[in-house]
């Protein structure tokens, strides 16, 4: 059995991307906001999400927060076009595995999934 990404982004072109990149290899599911994330961690079993930090309504860390109170075992690595030390030292901090910034390359994103997906 494959296993299952959740992608949370709320542009998408990235979500699409991001599809391209790991359908071959993985079950990806797409969503463009942290409510509906959320959602789909509770009806379905995930084994990674990638997760973006700047999202209207909920951020990426208020879905992380909020994901831990049902989902806490699912590993996340967040997603940031700002690259700003103190936005990756705050996901690290929250118990996130990695952090990728866009744009990533498709073998970098590749890599880290396996990575985590392989521990």
């Amino acid at each position: 059995m494959q296993k299952r990404i959740l992608v949370v982004d709320d542009d998408d072109m990235n979500l699409m991307r991001t599809k391209r990149i790991l359908g071959k290899e993985y079950d990806v599911y797409l969503t463009s906001s942290g409510p509906e994330a959320l959602d789909i961690l509770k009806h379905k079993m995930i084994d990674l999400v990638l997760l973006d930090i700047v999202m209207p309504n909920m951020n990426g860390f208020e879905t992380f927060e909020r994901m831990k109170e049902f989902a806490a075992g699912t590993p996340v690595i967040f997603l940031t076009a700002s690259g700003e030390e103190d936005n990756v030292l705050n996901a690290i901090r929250l118990g996130a595995v990695n952090y990728l910034k866009k744009p990533y390359p498709p073998q970098e994103l590749l890599t880290r999934v396996a990575q985590e997906l392989d521990k």
